[in-house]
């Protein structure tokens, strides 16, 4: 099916193309629909005592699976008779959702043995709408079940977090590249992202927002599974109560582990301090725990803290945004100061305090995003608002992390660029090692001098080679250390020569070595009979030194 015949015409081959990719998106869908529709239906066939029927069954699956889209669903089957929304989305589905649309929209951009690939534009547009095909298809099953979604939110956020996923497969299948601004963006902003400091600091500041927002993730689980621990047996009591057969029981254990994401957020923003909202007149934080909670029986639930003020103990995930912020820093740092033998510019400190601003400002946004996520209502009165409020959390983390990061950035730039002391710069240079830790035989930093090698021309005079001076050369020892490239092959006619001891000792004062070696700079003289004087000592070879 992948190999294409010699007859087939260039536009079937781009129709095969397109048709290839909008497949992609439509199988995207049928997988995740698939899992959770398996799920479900091996539960309703499990259990002793169903009291519904097959259809009921997968009506559940796809209200379930449009719930973990972001979309609020109504569940009419209450005990009041009156319908409740369900907006608390389980972000394990979520995220098995994401990936394979991510997934989908990569493999697209990857051409096949005989055919090409769609452009960006094009695989984002098939795979988003095979995708959204299913999913209008899945909605409108769903219609008038006892889960059915509104209509809006399947539109904000359902279609974004596809639409958001497809377009983030096609930027990782090309490179991630950061492409020109819109065209009514400043004539500033284009000329910045043309420059590559640009990437450079664009791709710091996402590194190190991820770091923070992992960290937050990171911090909050160890928070939910300390609370976990510590409420072992409240939990227990919870999870027995709720079902009394092992169908029953296997339902909760898996809904509890889809929410497990969610537990993490949750911590999160307790640590963060704006806490969880439990209701409409309740509220978790790690300084108080306040009003009467109306919550539904569930383990996840009975981990919350006691009613009242907090301890010390509550006061303890205060940690976990300063762990963030902590991280962001330092890998803000990493690249404003890298480390030395990999260092070539270090960032100025306008820069890395701008820089590690920006990650911190991208840490609250995620935070944010992941709490609006997180959350939502589970009723209509008592619980019309559950889990943590979604712009506290995000102006929580901002607060963190810009007030505690951009300082510690500053400390750890400066530690990174630190100097040595007298004896290490010695050293050093008798290693012909510069202070930054590189190699002086390779290619200096700009802007910088070679300051540690000296030059064995003397003061008086000029060299030989410049025009308009005629100095007579004077013996200089040569300095310690190797030789820089750039010195002159006659360095070696101004050392000096071996005296054996079989020399003979003329009766005048000798020449030195230099004047032996070289000839004075100046006119040849005139040819002439030499002058009576004393004989020049002889070498090996029977002649004069002075030749």
């Amino acid at each position: 099916m992948t190999e294409r015949g010699p007859s087939l015409s260039a536009e079937h081959g781009r129709s095969a193309v397109q048709a290839r990719a909008l497949l992609r998106g439509a199988l995207a869908a049928g997988l995740s629909l698939g899992s959770v529709a398996v799920l479900v239906v091996v539960l309703w066939i499990s259990s002793p005592d169903p009291d519904s029927s097959p259809g009921e069954a997968f009506h559940a699956a796809a209200g379930l699976w449009l719930l973990a889209h972001g979309a609020e669903l109504i569940r009419t089957e209450t005990l009041t008779g009156a319908p409740a929304p369900v907006g608390v989305v389980p972000l394990l589905l979520t995220a098995l959702t994401v990936w394979l649309v991510h997934r989908a929209a990569r493999d697209v951009m990857e051409p096949e043995e005989g055919r090409g690939a769609p452009s960006a534009q094009g695989a984002f547009a098939l795979v988003t709408g095979g995708y959204l095909l299913v999913g209008t298809a899945v909605a409108l099953y769903a219609r008038g079940s006892s889960l059915s979604a509104r209509p809006l939110s399947l539109l904000f956020p359902g279609a974004l977090v596809v639409a958001g996923a497809a377009a983030a497969g096609v930027w990782t299948a090309s490179g991630r590249p950061l492409g020109p601004p819109p065209s009514w963006a400043p004539v500033r902003l284009h000329e910045a992202m043309a420059r590559s400091r640009f990437a450079r600091r664009a791709e710091a500041v996402g590194r190190s927002a991820a770091a923070g927002v992992a960290v937050l993730l990171g911090g909050g689980a160890l928070v939910a599974a300390a609370a976990l621990v510590f409420h072992a047996e409240p939990v227990q009591e919870s999870f027995l109560r709720l079902s009394g057969d092992w169908a029953g029981r296997c339902a909760v254990l898996l809904l509890a582990l889809a929410l497990v994401p969610n537990a993490a957020v949750w911590g999160a923003a307790y640590g963060l301090g704006p806490g969880l909202a439990l209701g409409t007149a309740s509220t978790a934080t790690p300084l108080a725990f306040t009003g009467a909670p109306s919550l539904p029986d569930f383990p996840l639930l009975a981990a919350l803290p006691a009613q009242g003020s907090g301890t010390p103990l509550n006061w303890a995930v205060v940690a976990v945004p300063v762990t963030a912020a902590v991280t962001v820093a330092w890998f803000t740092v990493r690249r404003a100061a890298p480390a030395r033998g990999e260092r070539e510019e270090a960032w100025s400190l306008r820069e890395t305090a701008l820089t590690t601003a920006l990650a911190a400002a991208g840490c609250a946004i995620g935070a944010a995003l992941l709490a609006a996520a997180a959350g939502g209502p589970l009723g209509t009165h008592a619980l019309a608002r559950f889990g943590p409020v979604w712009w506290l959390t995000g102006a929580a983390a901002l607060v963190w992390t810009a007030a505690l990061a951009v300082p510690v950035a500053l400390l750890l730039r400066a530690w990174r660029l630190r100097g040595r002391t007298p004896a290490e710069a010695e050293a050093a240079e008798a290693a012909d090692v510069a202070p930054d830790g590189t190699d002086k035989a390779r290619k200096p930093a700009e802007g910088e001098r070679r300051k540690a090698w000296r030059t064995w021309w003397p003061r008086r005079g000029a060299r030989p080679e410049e025009p308009g001076t005629e100095a007579a050369p004077v013996s200089v020892p040569r300095p310690a250390g190797p030789r820089p490239a750039d010195a002159d092959d006659e360095f070696e006619a101004y050392d000096f020569l071996p005296i054996d001891p079989w020399q003979a000792k003329a009766p005048s004062a000798p020449a030195t070595p230099t004047e032996s070696a070289v000839p004075p700079a100046g006119p040849a003289p005139a040819t002439g009979p030499e002058p009576a004087g004393p004989a020049a000592p002889l070498g090996p070879a029977g002649h004069g030194t002075s030749s």
